[in-house]
């Protein structure tokens, strides 16, 4: 354990203390938004991305150890353990070094050198490896040949070595196999490859125009290629469009193991220089090429999925459009677009289907079915998807809030929402229960409007991976995206906190503590019993026990409760302390209800004396400052602090667009090669990582994230492809 923690602290800059208390809490059983939100003190204030992935490499390296210790017993079960492969093994950091340190020890399937040896030709591949005999090798192979008539009743039949050329050919298939199962040259033609190697990609056929094209031709250094194409290059070639070749210093290679083997100009020379070349070519360098193909390929997922999390943390933060009545417009051309009118609770007041796009282009209907749902329900918004028809729809939508303000005299305003994954949720079984008696048709015009007044209750509905803001997500192992995807949607509901009287299970199930079983029945005791009027109440739902109620009490909101401290994220373990600190300030936690005392109280808070104060109180200064904090803003939503979309009355068309033209967009995607942005037209545009900044960027989400509000220029326009490219270089 003690080298884990010391790698832990190496890899994750952490100090080792840190690293020692935080696999304590983990091991307790401590949920990570727990533990990154209310152990701070113990910590040393890490946060959840930092303890997400302390997490998953603690994990890790404990299967590592534990697979060192199985290889390890297996060698010694053999008779072949000592002391060099136990330092190997010790020395070994990842689970492929052990791999091949335990390859010439594994149980094989039948090769050329397994039947080799069971002929008995192992003594003759030693004779050849050693190299001392002066004696020639074809006499010395004769005492290993066995007639069929000496064997026939004594000896299986596939045991028969029939002459001195087989019984050489075998003994060096033995040679080729030990070279190839070699740990220290596996280590050291990796070592060569992942510096020199180059990958090849051509087009299998190249007359063929796909979303490939770049990588029709296409040659690059296996060191820096970047994620995203070997992504990319894996998809074409599964798609049977590219074919791949990895390009070695072959050379280079054969001259390491010659120089390691053989031993001057002997009889053997020529024919070990031969055996060389059929290692690497026949055993070696397949193997290689897979294990290259895998370890690029794995380092791509790990990067993609990161990508992907981040930017589907970003999404779900995105701050809620509050107070207002909202149209869903889900777009469609034949089957019409759907309509799904939403109040400032989340209530559906009506649905409906309009066919303002092609094919039927009742346009001038269409208008005045959507000016009669405005002016009687008061509509403030509409939330447009941004799926097929969106454009068209956009233009529709433009045209209608117009008419709005001439005809209603009402200022109307529309957002383009993703409407990744709302087809999936309207046919999910979670949409029948919320919708039974409507079509499923319209559940995503409710999904649609939903996401624009709160992203974060409405997605959590959808599968994390059709979010739809990630880089090839279909690409990479799926339980690891699942896995990751899970721990991101789990600190982002965590930060913001629910209302636990308001909680769908969907948002419920991601709190600290709570499991879909326990979600479902805090909201079946709430339907049975009535409103919550207190966190502790929640110790009387089934299956939600003491523990449950330590991790997740903190990150359930009461209001219009029993007690104020319970529109804040102050723990029921503070509450002493939080209202001692009310006290010392002339306050009492009922005055955090008032608005005017809230901001007398926010002013005193930030002029007292954290050191002192904690002291005082017998707290640690992190937690001080987190109570400070949260009673400074009550009832507060984090996600209130996040740039606001961009809300349009008008519409920007592509012939609009001209080069060194000044827009504001909002970030849309964020990848490792650059960021889209929407600019107001069909697609968004792409910055390129070198367009981000005058300043080097090695990490576009470094710069930009999700939601962002930015400058940025037109300095490409492709009206062909309906293309635009962008620079934030302004």
């Amino acid at each position: 354990m003690d080298k884990i923690i010391e790698k832990l602290s190496t890899e994750l800059n952490i100090k080792e203390t840190q690293i020692i208390a935080t696999v304590k809490l983990i091991d307790e059983g401590n949920t990570i938004p727990f533990i990154a939100r209310y152990r701070k003190e113990v910590t040393g204030g890490l946060s959840d991305e930092v303890l997400r992935e302390l997490y998953e490499r603690l994990n890790y390296l404990r299967n590592l150890e534990k697979r060192k210790e199985e290889v390890k017993h297996s060698i010694e079960e053999q008779g072949n353990l000592t002391e060099e492969i136990e330092t190997s093994l010790e020395q070994a950091n990842t689970l492929a070094e052990v791999e091949d340190i335990y390859r010439p020890y594994k149980p094989k399937k039948k090769t050329r050198a397994t039947i080799a040896k069971a002929k008995g030709l192992e003594p003759l591949a030693n004779i050849i490896i050693e190299q001392k005999e002066s004696v020639p090798l074809e006499i010395i192979a004769k005492d290993f040949v066995t007639s069929e008539q000496n064997v026939e009743n004594t000896m299986e039949k596939d045991k028969i070595v029939a002459n001195v050329e087989e019984a050489i050919a075998g003994a060096l298939d033995i040679i080729a196999e030990n070279i190839s199962d070699n740990p220290k040259y596996r280590k050291k033609i990796k070592g060569i490859c992942y510096r020199e190697a180059v990958i090849n990609v051509k087009a299998n056929d190249p007359e063929v125009k796909t979303s490939y094209d770049m990588y029709y031709d296409f040659s690059e250094t296996i060191k820096t290629l970047p994620s995203h194409r070997i992504l990319a290059i894996n998809r074409g070639e599964k798609e049977d469009i590219l074919k791949v070749k990895i390009d070695k210093p072959e050379d280079k290679i054969i001259f390491y193991i010659e120089k390691d083997i053989i031993k001057g100009h002997t009889q053997f020379e020529e024919y070990l220089k031969n055996t060389i070349k059929d290692s690497w070519k026949r055993l070696i360098e397949p193997s290689i090429d897979r294990e290259i193909r895998s370890d690029l390929t794995e380092k791509a997922e790990e990067k993609a999925i990161r990508v992907f999390g981040k930017n589907a943390k970003q999404l779900l933060l995105s701050p809620p459009i509050k107070n207002l009545t909202v149209i869903g417009f889900d777009p469609a051309y034949r089957t019409g677009c759907k309509i799904a009118i939403i109040d400032e609770t989340g209530k559906v007041l009506d649905t409906t289907t309009i066919y303002p796009t092609e094919p039927q282009n009742d346009i001038e209907n269409s208008k005045n079915v959507l000016l009669q749902l405005i002016d009687k329900y008061d509509v403030n918004m509409f939330a447009i998807g941004n799926g097929t028809a969106s454009r068209e729809s956009e233009m529709f939508v433009a045209d209608v809030i117009k008419e709005a303000k001439t005809k209603l005299n009402k200022d109307v305003h529309y957002a383009i929402v993703s409407e990744a994954g709302a087809s999936v949720y309207s046919a999910s079984k979670l949409a029948t229960e919320e919708y039974p008696d409507i079509n499923v048709s319209l559940r995503g015009a409710i999904s649609i409007a939903r996401r624009l007044q709160d992203p974060l209750a409405e997605l959590v509905k959808i599968d994390p991976k059709s979010i739809g803001v990630g880089q090839y997500q279909h690409d990479v192992d799926q339980k690891k995206l699942s896995e990751s995807l899970e721990g991101v949607v789990e600190d982002a509901v965590n930060k913001v906190g629910v209302d636990v009287n308001t909680a769908t299970p969907s948002l419920l199930q991601y709190i600290a503590g709570i499991n879909k079983t326990i979600a479902n029945n805090i909201v079946k005791y709430r339907d049975s019993n009535g409103k919550i009027k207190e966190r502790r109440e929640l110790l009387k739902v089934p299956k939600l026990g003491k523990v449950a109620f330590e991790q997740c009490a903190g990150f359930i909101r009461v209001f219009d409760g029993k007690n104020a401290l319970e529109t804040t994220a102050v723990h029921p373990e503070s509450y002493e302390k939080a209202e001692d600190l009310l006290n010392k300030i002339g306050y009492k936690k009922e005055d955090l209800l008032d608005k005017d005392k809230v901001k007398i109280i926010q002013k005193d808070l930030s002029n007292i004396n954290i050191e002192n104060t904690a002291k005082e109180l017998e707290i640690g200064e992190i937690t001080l400052k987190d109570i400070i904090s949260e009673l400074s803003k009550p009832g507060r939503d984090p996600r209130e602090e996040m740039p606001k979309p961009i809300l349009r009355s008008d519409v920007l068309k592509f012939e609009d667009l001209k080069e060194g033209q000044i827009l504001t967009g909002t970030v849309r995607n964020v990848t490792d090669f650059g960021a889209f942005v929407d600019v107001g037209v069909k697609h968004d545009g792409l910055v390129h990582i070198s367009e981000l900044s005058d300043k080097y960027v090695k990490n576009p989400a470094d710069i930009v994230s999700i939601g962002d509000i930015v400058k940025v220029k037109v300095i490409g326009i492709d009206s062909d492809r309906q293309k635009v490219k962008l620079s934030m270089k302004i």
